[in-house]
């Protein structure tokens, strides 16, 4: 089985598929949690999409420089045969012919981790490779990149961070610290843990920015906005309880992640109409709409509001007239009639 994998592997790696990334990334192993994370940032587009590779309960691995898809690909393979990372790391040098231009880390479910930096990648380049996690980098302003990528995860690490924050936090630090010499443009972060979607998928976060002119701070935005929308939602029990002002922190907390949630703002109107304060929930509908004007209809169909459906003042912050009834969803198996072709 082994000398057939290392065969499969070698054909492979001959291809010689590889994309220019000048590049610095992460992976890591929170043994608190069994997560295993990824997280990058390049002046490349859609870089999250080319170095990220991992699986849930095995390793995570990051092939950057001139990278190679078959160090992530092939790479997770060896770690699930049983090869230590280092081992894996050789193997899978050895076996490409374009190894010197290769920057590759792997972290596993042990905590071991190992890199690569080959001769030809772009300088300043190198990797700092400890227990649960690896650090690496080319085409940086110098080693202070990688120092500072290092201690940053040592640091949240230590504060029981969780890894996704971790990740990002150390995409930040390699950034303040000088960070890619051409500068920035894409990014991202993933987290393997096992059935974390549906009770069966191993992506817990998968967030990409592609093109940004400050994707580090994009992504931390992105992941804010995540995490707003899974803080407890509890306005309805707490405006049947009477309790408005805990309703009212709640969507405040929030707000404070996604200053922009349109969905906030309108639990927040919907907690201002139930102090019977209707002027102040137009105000806040006002804003909401703005921000996203389907809402304008939505808000036309949610029972909660129904106290604004004949308000003139909240009916002129959209076209009224065009608001109809939903028709009838078509279920189950029975497929919908294929409609008539424009002549």
């Amino acid at each position: 089985m082994l000398k057939r994998l290392a065969i499969l592997t070698a054909a492979l790696l001959g291809l010689g598929i590889s994309t220019a990334h000048a590049t610095y990334s992460v992976v890591a192993y929170d043994p608190d949690t069994g997560q295993l994370g990824v997280a990058v940032q390049s002046k490349t587009t859609t870089v999250g999409a080319r170095v990220r590779y991992g699986m849930a309960g095995v390793a995570a691995i990051a092939s950057q420089a001139s990278s190679n898809p078959m160090m992530g690909e092939i790479g997770v393979t060896l770690i699930q045969r049983g090869f230590s990372p280092e081992e894996a790391r050789d193997m899978l040098v050895k076996m490409d012919g374009g190894a010197a231009n290769r920057q590759f880390a792997i972290v596993d479910t042990k905590g071991r981790s190992a890199g690569w930096t080959g001769a030809a990648t772009s300088g300043f380049a190198g990797h700092i490779c400890q227990p649960n996690f690896c650090v690496e980098a080319n085409t940086m302003t110098g080693p202070e990149v990688q120092n500072a990528m290092a201690i940053a995860y040592v640091t949240t690490a230590a504060k029981k961070l969780p890894l996704v924050e971790r990740l990002i936090a150390v995409l930040e630090a390699a950034e303040a610290a000088g960070g890619d010499r051409r500068g920035q443009q894409s990014a991202g972060v993933m987290i393997f843990a096992q059935r974390t979607i549906a009770d069966y998928g191993d992506h817990m976060y998968d967030i990409r920015v592609d093109d940004h002119a400050a994707p580090v701070a994009e992504l931390r935005r992105v992941y804010n906005v995540i995490q707003a929308r899974t803080l407890p939602n509890t306005v309805g029990a707490d405006i049947a309880a009477g309790q408005f002002d805990k309703a009212l922190a709640d969507v405040g907390k929030r707000l404070a992640l996604d200053p922009k949630s349109d969905d906030a703002l309108a639990d927040r109107a919907r907690i201002q109409l139930a102090k019977k304060d209707a002027a102040a929930a137009i105000a806040t509908l006002r804003a909401a709409i703005a921000l996203n004007p389907k809402l304008y209809e939505q808000v036309l169909r949610n029972e909660n509001f129904k106290a604004l459906w004949d308000n003139a003042d909240y009916r002129a912050f959209g076209d009224y007239s065009r608001f109809k009834p939903l028709a009838p969803s078509v279920t189950g198996a029975s497929s919908m009639p294929m409609p008539l072709m424009p002549k």
